[in-house]
């Protein structure tokens, strides 16, 4: 079935604000249910896009196993043509329900990114950066023909060059140990516990995206209560998120399994539990490390109470990776030199947190998080 044979006509009634489907999944295509929604209601849209990969044969691992690529029906468009006029359908919808200070977030691959970003402009989107998602973990080039992919690539743009959009500045610099936030972004790709799996143990969705990407967006871009919407919702990683941060959130999917896992995903998750990301040792000749990715992965949730060694002094764990005690507030390094009158303070190894066995520095915690 090709991609864009189920889009329906917009129709004339839209509903209120007032009866906007909070927290809830649409089943359909994406086109016509937005044509449903009224003017001027989404905050901030997260689109992941079909890819139009158009492979042109099965690939294989150098043991013979096959990899298990993206070749479901709806990535697979005619020519690029037709895959140029459903991006433009599709963003015509998104800049009409989005508030006029909103902001969409579009990820991509390079078989796609460049023509949507034509369309993001060509549809009075403002660009406000490219965000280049580097795969910590990415899968090699098994024919050894071409560079390794290695990442993906996110454009951030507002409806206009007038629009005043939110940016949580401040939290961006927090979750990255008080250092300005870069768009470059280093994070893993989905797996482990987080990849979701059928019976059979294949992957529920060849391009499911990571909790952490999903994380630093929506905490960048978005505020508690703010809607979001996910028009290509697959198996949820939005909804979830945006339930974690308790943003109210919408999403629109067509394919039945996808929304039967994402239901039971959503449904599992707790606002404000687990929201981390995986880090990189700060040791000289490493990469460093912010107290924020580990965070955003569920290494340490929010809300989690830290001290010091000899337990003099306690601070509270926030959801962008800063501490807080009492009137002071700050990143790990920041709070810590504070409360000692300090210049300075290493905050990994200032700061523990409560175990089985006592009390543990968080640069442990760190260092196990790497290693698995």
């Amino acid at each position: 079935m090709g991609a864009l044979q189920s889009i329906a006509k917009a129709p004339r009634a839209r509903p209120s604000l007032a009866l906007l489907p909070f927290d809830t999944i649409i089943a359909g295509d994406c086109i016509a249910e937005m044509a449903k929604l009224p003017d001027k209601c989404i905050d901030m849209i997260f689109a992941d896009p079909p890819y139009n990969l158009q492979l042109g044969g099965d690939l294989f691992r150098p043991d013979g196993s096959q990899v298990d690529a993206v070749d479901d029906d709806w990535d697979k468009f005619d020519t690029f043509a037709t895959y140029d006029r459903f991006t433009r359908l599709w963003l015509a919808e998104a800049r009409r329900i989005l508030k006029d200070d909103g902001t969409i977030w579009v990820i991509g691959s390079y078989h796609n990114i460049f023509r949507v970003g034509v369309g993001l402009q060509d549809a009075g989107f403002w660009v406000l950066n490219d965000i280049v998602w580097r795969k910590a973990n990415p899968m090699p080039n098994f024919k050894g023909t071409r560079f390794t992919n290695a990442h993906e690539t996110m454009i951030w743009a507002a409806k206009s060059a007038k629009s005043r959009y939110t940016f949580n500045y401040r939290a961006m610099k927090a979750l990255n140990d008080d250092v300005q936030m870069r768009s470059d972004w280093e994070l893993p790709i989905c797996g482990g516990q987080e990849r979701l799996k059928d019976e059979d143990g294949t992957k529920t969705h060849p391009t499911q995206k990571p909790e952490s990407l999903l994380y630093r967006v929506m905490l960048a871009a978005s505020r508690p209560g703010d809607i979001v919407l996910d028009p290509f919702f697959g198996t949820g990683t939005t909804g979830a998120v945006a339930r974690r941060l308790r943003r109210r959130w919408i999403g629109i999917e067509r394919e039945p399994k996808y929304i039967a896992a994402a239901h039971e995903r959503i449904a599992g998750t707790l606002p404000l539990d687990e929201s981390a990301m995986e880090g990189m040792p700060e040791r000289k000749g490493q990469k460093r490390v912010a107290f924020g990715l580990l965070v955003e992965s569920g290494v340490i949730a929010p809300g989690t109470r830290l001290c010091d060694a000899r337990r003099r002094w306690h601070a509270e764990v926030k959801m962008d990776g800063s501490l807080v005690h009492e009137t002071l507030a700050g990143s790990i390094h920041k709070v810590g030199a504070m409360l000692q009158g300090a210049p300075s303070c290493n905050g990994w190894s200032f700061w523990h947190i409560e175990e089985a066995g006592g009390l543990v520095a968080i640069d442990a915690l760190r260092q196990r998080h790497l290693a698995g």
